[in-house]
C-alpha cells in the first residue's frame, strides 16, 4: 500500500511539474510486436519520449488493432492516427513512384539499397508522398524476395519458362516475369500456401521471414537465393501533427526515427538471417526442399533477361526514368 502511495506521489508531483505529455502520438501498424517493424516501433516510443523529456506521448496499436495497411492512409490524413508504416504497395495510387523497389535486380546489395534510400532518389520519393499530404519519414526494411517453385530449379530465367508464379498487384510484377516466359498470376497474400499446394501456381516470390512464416517452403521443392526484388515500408506521420510541434520537438522526432530505423534494419537482417537457417535445416532434414544459391554470372544472366523491362517505366508517371538511372548510378 505504501509503495503505490508512493507512485500516485510521484505522478502528482510530475503532473504539478508540467511534465505530463503535451501531445499523444498514435502509431498504429499491422504485424506483432515481437516482428522487426513492431520491435522498432517500440524503440521509437522510448526513444522520442526520452528525448522530448515525456512532452510526446507515443502510443502503439500493432496487429491490426486500430487500422489495416490501406486504411491507416486515410486515418493518417484526418490525423485521427498520427503514425504508420504501410508497404510500398499501399501508395501504389498516391505515389506509383515506389514502385521502383519493385524493379528486379536493381540493387546490388542491401548496402546499396540503403544508399539510395537514404539519399537523393529516397528524399525525392518522399517529397513525392509528402506533396500528397503527409509527412514522409524513413524506410524500413522487410528484406530481399528470393523465388521458389514445385516445378523446376530456378537457376537460369529460360527456367521459368512457361511457369506459373504469384505475384501481389503490381505493374512491374507482372513485366519482370512476362520477361522470362512466366505466367504471372495475381493471387492475395492469404490464398499462396493453398495455391501452391493445389498447383493452381507453380512458384512465388517473397522474403525468407514469408516464406518460413507462411510455410511456402513445405509445399515447393526448389528455392533459389536470388535477393531479386525488395519488400519494404515507409514510416509516414500525420502533416497536422508534425505541424502541431514546436521545432525543437521535431527534430526529436527525426532522430528517434533515425535511431529506430538503424535498430529495424538490424531486426530485419537479423530474423531473414535466423529463418534462412531454419528453412536451410528443414531442407536437410527431410530433403524435400533443394536450395540453390546463383553464381555472380548467373545473377548477371537473369539482370540481363529482366532489366530491358525497366523501359517501359521510364514514364514520370509510372517511375521515371531519372530515379531509375539514379538508383543504378548510386555508389
Amino acid at each position: 500500500m505504501r509503495k503505490i502511495i508512493q507512485i500516485v506521489a510521484a505522478t502528482a508531483v510530475l503532473a504539478s511539474a508540467g511534465i505530463a505529455a503535451d501531445y499523444v502520438l498514435k502509431f498504429s501498424h499491422v504485424v506483432s510486436p515481437n516482428t522487426p517493424k513492431g520491435k522498432a516501433a517500440n524503440f521509437f516510443e522510448k526513444r522520442l519520449e526520452e528525448l522530448s523529456g515525456g512532452q510526446i506521448d507515443v502510443q502503439i496499436y500493432p496487429s491490426k488493432q486500430l487500422y489495416n495497411d490501406k486504411a491507416v492512409l486515410k486515418a493518417i490524413k484526418l490525423d485521427s492516427v498520427q503514425m504508420g508504416a504501410p508497404s510500398f504497395s499501399k501508395f501504389g495510387r498516391i505515389v506509383p513512384q515506389l514502385a521502383l523497389f519493385d524493379l528486379p535486380f536493381l540493387f546490388r546489395d542491401i548496402d546499396h539499397l540503403h544508399r539510395v534510400q537514404d539519399g537523393v532518389v529516397g528524399e525525392k520519393l518522399k517529397a513525392m508522398v509528402n506533396k500528397k499530404g503527409f509527412v514522409a519519414l524513413n524506410f524500413w526494411d522487410n528484406h530481399f524476395k528470393q523465388l521458389s517453385s514445385s516445378k523446376k530449379a530456378l537457376i537460369a530465367p529460360s527456367d521459368a519458362k512457361g511457369q506459373k508464379f504469384r505475384i501481389m498487384s503490381s505493374k512491374v510484377l507482372e513485366a519482370q516475369f512476362q520477361a522470362v516466359g512466366a505466367n504471372p498470376q495475381m493471387m492475395p497474400f492469404s490464398e499462396v500456401y493453398s495455391g501452391l499446394q493445389q498447383g493452381v501456381i507453380d512458384g512465388q516470390e517473397n522474403t525468407f521471414s514469408n516464406i518460413y512464416t507462411k510455410k511456402f517452403y513445405e509445399v515447393q521443392t526448389d528455392l533459389t537465393v536470388t535477393n531479386h526484388g525488395y519488400l519494404g515500408y515507409l514510416v509516414i506521420l500525420s502533416k497536422k501533427f508534425w505541424n502541431s510541434l514546436t521545432p525543437e520537438l521535431q527534430k526529436n522526432v527525426v532522430q528517434a526515427m533515425n535511431d529506430a530505423t538503424v535498430k529495424e534494419r538490424e531486426y530485419a537482417q537479423e530474423l531473414n538471417d535466423s529463418q534462412f537457417a531454419l528453412i536451410k535445416e528443414y531442407a536437410d532434414k527431410t530433403g524435400k526442399l533443394k536450395i540453390h544459391t546463383l553464381s555472380p554470372a548467373q545473377v548477371q544472366a537473369w539482370r540481363d533477361a529482366v532489366s530491358p523491362i525497366y523501359s517501359k517505366f521510364y514514364d514520370k508517371k509510372k517511375i521515371g526514368k531519372d530515379l531509375i538511372e539514379a538508383t543504378i548510378n548510386t555508389k
